[in-house]
């Protein structure tokens, strides 16, 4: 390991929007653009939020303040903001992935970034300026974790790589220099947590200790800000984030090209809400559905095999096979493929046939088993599909879901997906948001584009 805290913390300190490619800005704005659908919808419709705002009360956290929470008439304090903003995003598992470090950039960043963003009285530039630097420095720590072994010791690497991505977004806005950012990091370093003990009963943790690293990364920027002597060395210290959440760091991942290749443009986007390990397996069952005109009368068997990474988080028939809650069917390889078998679609209000007895009977034709195939790739969200009928064997390989790099939805596709979500709770006011996003770079202040995604 050779100082990959520096050398992160000179490239967020150094960082100017000119230096960054018209591409990835726009790749930036997109991606903003489809997490916050996710938090509009998730304000009023996630089942986790209410409860999350009742903590807030009992705490007398819940003090007005300017910061937006997207989808909310209220204003709140910075780091409230950044909580609930990185909840709600993650809430209905419908925002962004990064396939190699295996984590959901936006939803620590993007919070991060608009509540200082707000609270400095920023520029769109400056924001989007901030949102890239947090989306390189949380995917660039991703990869170094290594998001298998990460997994295996039991950690979610959104929100322990993503604390570091939201400090860093925070520290770009404060304009915190090399020195300042390095302790900024070294406060991230402490707060970095996030368990995958959610999974055996379809917990809420997921959705707030995503919430969390988006606080805590402005929290620790702002210690910096304040003179506060953070922990040097925090990423590849005796005790840094490298040596202590993995059993297989890369380092060299976290700073290779760094400010010549941008793994930005690496995310890809969901067009399912569930667990991206899923996605590729959906997708083969809703086109051999449609190929074979295939009812779920025909079906006497479904094979699904996945990586490794998704058997541990969606495979487990013991636990997985018929789930009763949200969090439980997000992560049911059974449950969803199912659903997509029966209907040849999925979306956020699909929700409701959880329990159903046509999707359970179903998803009881379906055994998730590890396949090889899938095992030492590049990305790990591949799947194969193996439909038995009466008819024969029905297979399709997928080494991808739909909506990585290589199949990146349109502009149009986005702004739809978007307008899906946002219109229920903004009404005529989402198309005007959605512009505003996708043009943030005009917006002197960017609370002027903030405040449109007020409910």
């Amino acid at each position: 390991m050779a100082h990959e805290t520096a050398t992160l913390a000179a490239y967020v300190a150094n960082l100017k929007y000119q230096d960054i490619p018209a591409e990835v800005l726009d790749r930036a704005k997109v991606l903003t653009l489809d997490f916050l659908g996710s938090a509009i919808r998730a304000r009023s419709e996630a089942e986790s939020t209410p409860s999350v705002l009742k903590m807030l009360e009992a705490l007398a956290l819940d003090t007005k303040g300017e910061s937006t929470v997207f989808g909310d008439s209220k204003t709140w304090t910075p780091a409230v903001a950044a909580l609930l903003n990185g909840a709600l995003g993650h809430s209905l598992d419908f925002d962004d992935t990064h396939a190699d470090s295996s984590l959901h950039p936006s939803a620590p960043v993007v919070p991060a970034a608009f509540a200082v963003g707000e609270m400095v009285g920023a520029s769109g530039r400056d924001v989007l300026t901030a949102i890239v630097a947090g989306y390189e420095v949380c995917c660039r720590l991703g990869n170094a974790l290594d998001p298998t072994s990460h997994y295996a010791r039991g950690f979610h690497p959104t929100a322990t790589a993503g604390t570091y991505g939201a400090a860093a977004a925070a520290a770009k806005l404060f304009g915190l220099n090399e020195t300042q950012t390095i302790a900024a990091f070294g406060v991230s370093g402490s707060q970095a947590a996030g368990s995958l003990q959610f999974l055996v009963n379809g917990a809420w943790n997921k959705r707030y200790q995503v919430g969390a690293a988006a606080m805590n990364g402005v929290i620790a920027a702002t210690l910096a800000r304040n003179d506060f002597i953070g922990a040097t060395e925090s990423v590849e210290g005796k005790h840094g984030l490298l040596v202590g959440y993995t059993d297989d760091a890369h380092p060299d991942k976290a700073t290779a090209g760094l400010g010549r290749t941008y793994e930005t443009m690496k995310i890809g986007v969901k067009p399912y809400p569930s667990c991206r390990y899923t996605h590729a397996a959906i997708d083969a069952l809703i086109a051999m559905r449609r190929e074979h005109n295939l009812t779920p009368e025909q079906v006497k068997r479904v094979e699904v095999g996945l990586h490794r990474n998704g058997i541990t988080l969606t495979g487990d028939a013991a636990t997985k096979r018929h789930p009763r809650s949200i969090v439980g069917g997000q992560f049911s390889m059974f449950f969803t493929g199912a659903l997509a078998l029966d209907q040849g679609s999925f979306g956020w209000d699909d929700y409701v046939r959880l329990g159903d007895a046509a999707i359970d009977a179903l998803a009881d034709k379906f055994d998730v088993v590890q396949d090889e195939r899938l095992e030492g790739r590049s990305h790990p969200f591949g799947a194969r599909v193996s439909i038995t009928t009466d008819d024969g064997v029905h297979e399709r390989l997928y080494a991808d879901p739909s909506g990585e790099p290589n199949s990146f939805p349109d502009a149009k596709a986005m702004q739809q997906k978007f307008l899906t979500l946002a219109r229920p709770v903004l009404s005529g006011r989402a198309e005007q948001f959605a512009e505003a996003i996708l043009s943030l770079e005009r917006f002197d202040r960017v609370e002027k584009a903030t405040q449109l995604g007020r409910q």
